[in-house]
């Protein structure tokens, strides 16, 4: 089955944990630390590299997209292991933090990490409403990978972007031109009848691609010091749901940018394998080959 935490609604609070690696003859040991241990609610990533220096194929999983004629920048900071960490008391975030770094040292080391939190319903530092059309009622059927075998069924891959918010850059409209800049309206959340073509509904239509770029977001806020924006996270029974949106955004399919780069900017990008779960414990069948785990 899933991670519980991939298709769980939004927990109030979160804490995105980057890890690379830092001792390669240690990586099996600590993933099999971790596998020992039982999963709950909690999201664990694998990055393309690390995959593939446990000699692991997975399916699909690739690098972060680069597109020709982009007309934004889209940073890549990828890491080896990305660990979300959900929960509704921020201080258990801080404590649970230093036991999965014990649980994955040595192999693995923190690099970095943001803290992120539910805000108000459900929405973006720019008042509206996040992960509108979500496609709940398909959630396991748009997120979950099937017919690619033991260790990999059942898991789901994972698109993240953070994203910089330029709030006062969006305030300075008038809220109608705010409403076209998203194309909903800010306090109902109705779509506009009369957004333009570039605005950010319209662009990540995900019904309007052939075939559908249905994808299940968890998207939430993050601070850090005096940075604020968007931790976006997608999880596909693909990627290719997640290039084909962004594609489009950036310009590079029809040369139409989508009007959410106005306030915001891609600070990083990177792209992760979520392994499924067996029992209690993580199934890692499929990224330690050579391992006893089960």
């Amino acid at each position: 089955m899933t991670q519980p935490g991939i298709l769980a609604p939004l927990a109030p609070h979160f804490r995105f944990l980057h890890f690379d690696i830092k001792r390669e003859d240690q990586l099996v040991p600590s993933l099999e630390r971790l596998h020992a241990a039982d999963w709950e609610h909690d999201v664990l990533g694998v990055g393309p590299e690390l995959a593939a220096r446990l000699g692991a194929s997975i399916p699909g999983l690739r690098p972060f997209p680069q597109f020709s004629g982009s007309k934004v920048a889209l940073p890549i900071n990828q890491h080896a292991l990305l660990y979300i960490l959900r929960d509704h008391d921020k201080s258990a975030l801080m404590d649970r933090t230093h036991t999965v770094e014990e649980l994955l040292a040595p192999g693995f080391v923190l690099r970095d990490c943001e803290d992120a939190f539910k805000y108000k319903e459900g929405r973006d530092f720019s008042g509206y409403e996040d992960g509108t059309e979500n496609p709940e009622d398909r959630a396991q059927e748009v997120a979950l990978i099937r017919g690619a075998g033991a260790g990999v069924d059942g898991g789901s891959m994972l698109a993240l972007q953070i994203f910089i918010h330029d709030l006062p850059a969006l305030f300075e409209h008038d809220p109608a031109a705010q409403d076209h800049i998203i194309g909903r309206s800010r306090i109902d959340n109705e779509e506009l009848d009369d957004a333009p073509s570039t605005a950010h509904v319209k662009r990540a239509a995900q019904e309007s691609f052939e075939p559908d770029a249905f994808m299940i977001r968890r998207s939430v806020p993050y601070t850090k010091g005096l940075e604020k924006g968007l931790i976006f996270v997608a999880y596909g029974r693909s990627l290719d749901a997640f290039d084909a949106v962004l594609k489009r955004m950036v310009g590079a399919e029809d040369g139409l940018v989508d009007a959410l780069f106005s306030f915001t900017a891609p600070r990083s990008g990177a792209t992760y394998f979520c392994p499924p779960v067996l029992g209690r414990r993580l199934d890692l069948r499929a990224l330690l080959p050579g391992s006893a785990v089960r």
